[in-house]
């Protein structure tokens, strides 16, 4: 289970955000199977070393089952709205590339040492590196974008899995070929990084059904069924099919809008998840 801090700049947007850790917080006490992760925390919203703290104790909560899906951040509107600083682009990726250093640097500190860095922005010294993660020797960590450069970079030197969200196919394989040239350049083999994609979900049983729940989005049907995992059930199977066969993705995550439509997941989990083995 992946939760969002949705920002509903087009409605009343009752009841509002959430602060995604500490709902995944409450998550960890009250499942037990799924796996927890945001998609996706953003570096501008907290410091590196609360931050590295905070995911260690919902992975200690849970067992192990968190994720760690971490960006530089993009969405202005949530940051003005909120009174948090949004630097330009160069910036939040500087920043962005010291928090990684940081947070997995912390995470894989062995007990009993400390850990120091020095950077442009942040500085950690003699940090006693606690409390540690319940996974060894981390959370995977997933980075995902479109940046041509800096994304597929970072992705080889920190990340167990890459994402692309929201975007088309043809953009897709090739930035999971930058991704791929990014890890061949620091001798990493390209199979070890994970593959997957994310894009809205919209499924009917029939065209009236299909209408309807795209509708209720505010979504035309012809438009989310080029863009999202959209269509009948056979549809979504064929198209989870194809996007597999070209870029190798192991893993979707299906972006569900109407959260209040459980028989759109009951559904999902009828029809489609059977058949992706």
């Amino acid at each position: 289970m992946y939760c969002w801090m949705p920002f509903m700049a087009r409605s009343h947007g009752s009841p509002g955000p959430t602060d995604a850790w500490i709902t995944l917080a409450g998550l960890a006490r009250d499942t037990e199977t799924i796996r927890l992760g945001t998609l996706v925390t953003a570096a501008t919203f907290r410091y590196p070393g609360p931050l590295a703290i905070e995911v260690a104790t919902v992975d200690q909560m849970s067992g192990g089952r968190v994720e760690f899906v971490f960006g530089a951040g993009w969405f202005e509107n949530e940051h003005t709205a909120y009174g948090i600083p949004f630097p330009a682009l160069g910036e939040r990726f500087d920043r962005y590339t010291e928090q990684l250093e940081i947070i997995t640097g912390l995470w894989q500190t062995p007990l009993g040492q400390t850990f120091s860095f020095q950077g442009k922005y942040y500085t950690v010294v003699d940090s006693p590196a606690l409390p540690k993660t319940a996974q060894e020797p981390r959370p995977p960590v997933i980075i995902g974008g479109g940046g041509p450069r800096r994304t597929p970079a970072l992705a080889a030197r920190f990340a167990d899995e890459f994402n692309v969200a929201f975007t088309d196919l043809d953009s897709a394989v090739t930035q999971f070929g930058r991704v791929s040239d990014a890890c061949s350049a620091i001798d990493r083999d390209p199979h070890s990084l994970r593959r997957s994609a994310a894009l809205t979900l919209c499924v009917g049983r029939d065209e009236a059904e299909l209408a309807t729940r795209a509708a209720a989005i505010g979504r035309e049907v012809a438009e989310i069924r080029a863009s999202g995992f959209a269509g009948t059930p056979a549809e979504v199977v064929d198209k989870l099919g194809i996007w597999r066969e070209r870029t190798g993705i192991s893993r979707a995550y299906l972006q569900t809008l109407d959260l209040s439509d459980l028989d759109h997941i009951e559904l999902v989990a009828a029809e489609i998840v059977p058949q992706l083995g």
